[in-house]
């Protein structure tokens, strides 16, 4: 299994619409995701700067690479710019620092 992170920011006013958006997430993303290969995923929120921080797991990253190119997820990310903060207005999706593992007790 392949560890991943990443640190997304809600903009301000919007981490309770943010949650709201993922209870209940997609049936059709959650199936896209379990596709690729995607489990153990949580996303946790930094009340005080907005900060979200999230983990997965994958099966494969080449595998999981594929998700981009799927209609749901392309579609969840557009939705979710209206929440999240992106590089620009126009992107396709919000503004994703990838995090490296540097410790890890099993």
């Amino acid at each position: 299994m392949i560890r991943k992170a990443f640190v997304i920011q809600a903009k301000p006013g919007m981490a309770a619409e943010y949650e709201t958006r993922h209870n209940p997430i997609w049936p059709e993303l959650q199936q896209a995701l379990k596709h690729y290969g995607v489990s153990n995923y949580s996303i946790f929120l930094r009340k005080d700067t907005n900060e979200l921080f999230g983990y997965l797991e994958v099966a494969d990253e080449a595998e999981f690479q594929q998700i981009a190119d799927a209609e749901v997820c392309q579609r969840w990310w557009r939705f979710m710019t209206e929440v999240l903060v992106s590089e620009t207005a126009e992107s396709p999706k919000a503004k994703e620092e990838m995090l490296r593992e540097v410790f890890h007790l099993d």
